[in-house]
C-alpha cells in the first residue's frame, strides 16, 4: 500500500498533460510485456521495462493529447493512446512492443468496440432544422 502511495504522490506531482501515464504491468502482442513504473529517484521521469531491458524516460508535450515518454539517451519512445502503448525505438525506427493495455486501456478499447469513434473519412451529418 505505502508503494502505491508513493507513487501516486510522484504522479501527482507532474504537470497536468503528463499525469495520464498508464502505470503497471502491461500485456502486449507476441506475449511481449512492458511495466512502467514512477522513478522515485527521479520526480516526474518513468521506468519502461521489457524483457531485461530499462529505459530512464521523462514525459514530452504533445499537441494530440497522446502520453508521450522519451529515453533521449538510448532513443526510446512510449506513446499511450486511450486504448493501447507502444514502445518504439526511435534510432531505428522499429516498433519493440505494440498494442499494451493497462486495464484501463481494455476497458477503453472495449467500449470503442461496442460504440466506434466516427471516422475522418465518414460523410459528415448534416444539422437538422
Amino acid at each position: 500500500m505505502r508503494e502505491l502511495l508513493c507513487c501516486a504522490a510522484l504522479i501527482c506531482a507532474l504537470p497536468a498533460w503528463a499525469q495520464g501515464v498508464q502505470i503497471g504491468y502491461m500485456p502486449c502482442e507476441l506475449g511481449k510485456v512492458v511495466t512502467v513504473t514512477p522513478d522515485v529517484q527521479h520526480a516526474g521521469d518513468f521506468l519502461v521495462q521489457i524483457k531485461k531491458v530499462t529505459f530512464h524516460m521523462h514525459p514530452v508535450a504533445t499537441s494530440t493529447g497522446a502520453v508521450r515518454l522519451e529515453d533521449n539517451l538510448d532513443g526510446a519512445v512510449w506513446i499511450q493512446l486511450p486504448n493501447k502503448s507502444m514502445l518504439l525505438n526511435a534510432k531505428l525506427g522499429q516498433r519493440m512492443a505494440d498494442a499494451c493495455q493497462s486495464p484501463e486501456q481494455v476497458a477503453v478499447s472495449e467500449s470503442m468496440k461496442l460504440a466506434p469513434p466516427k471516422s475522418l473519412l465518414d460523410a459528415p451529418e448534416l444539422a437538422k432544422k
